[in-house]
């Protein structure tokens, strides 16, 4: 079975036009000197923009945006807003231009989106290789997809994704899964056959209490979905007056679930290993 590596992580057009228009200032990009754009755009993609395509900063960082690669545009923008994060600017805008310090905060969610839909993805990635299962595998692309295009989707599958790697692993080993474990009662038994519930961890183990934190707080992204999958997600008939979440909301739930599935399907790896050499 193959799978694309490869991780989903794009602007619209519309989003690209949000950060040109809080870089380019009357054509000049930020606090930029010609040379200074030359350098910095240089060291961030490799490319001295003034320099390549003959015109102001502001239309040479236009220029560049409409034959670029996502992945540059990125990186780019990315350090653009790094380098105003930094400069004495932000503070000026802060104080006496405030449609740049609204437009700062909208082009720095956008970067937040998409740094957090790239750890997702690519943990998306590693779970699909290792899953072995179509169903499940497409699921995984299902449910990154509908992060942004529909967030109630992508939650109720982040819900669904969980109880697919319960029951895999129950199911591989021999368990009979009842008609009425819900989510929760799966992962409680997925984390009771690796021993792993906080109450099995011994006292006496290095750094017992911080080790029984996190599994409590792994145990609780599964109740947290779930609730939020029964208010929010699909799978139950909504109201006409209902109104969803927004896709962060929809990221941190599908975050969340392949950061606990990702554990324990590692916990599973690690469980065969061990008992493979006994």
């Amino acid at each position: 079975m193959f799978f694309s590596s490869k991780v989903n992580m794009s602007l619209s057009g519309i989003e690209i036009g949000a950060f040109l228009n809080f870089f380019n200032r009357d054509g000049y990009v930020l606090d930029f000197s010609t040379a200074g754009f030359d350098t910095f755009t240089h060291e961030s993609i490799g490319v001295p923009l003034c320099e390549t395509y003959k015109l102001s900063k502001g239309r040479s960082l236009i220029a560049y945006v409409k034959q670029a690669s996502q992945q540059n545009i990125i990186k780019l923008f990315s350090d653009l807003i790094t380098h105003y994060e930094l400069s004495s600017l932000k503070e000026n805008d802060e104080q006496y231009h405030k449609s740049y310090a609204t437009a700062y905060i909208k082009c720095r969610s956008i970067l937040d989106r998409i740094n957090s839909n790239t750890v997702a993805d690519v943990e998306a990635v590693k779970l699909k290789e290792v899953f072995d299962s179509d169903y499940i595998s497409s699921h995984i692309d299902l449910m990154v997809k509908m992060q942004d295009e529909n967030p109630t989707e992508a939650i109720g599958k982040a819900k669904e994704l969980i109880e697919s790697c319960c029951k895999t692993i129950l199911e591989k080993e021999g368990y009979t899964i009842e008609k009425d474990w819900d989510m929760i009662r799966l992962v409680d038994e997925t984390f009771k056959f690796f021993g792993i519930m906080p109450k099995q961890i011994s006292d006496d183990i290095k750094g017992a209490k911080s080790i029984k934190q996190v599994l409590g707080n792994l145990k609780a992204i599964a109740q947290g979905i779930s609730e939020l999958r029964n208010l929010y997600g699909s799978g139950h008939g909504k109201s006409s007056s209902f109104t969803g979440l927004e896709p962060r909301h929809a990221s941190l739930a599908v975050g969340s679930s392949v950061t606990l599935v990702r554990f324990l399907w590692d916990s599973y790896d690690r469980f065969k290993h061990i008992k493979k050499n006994d």
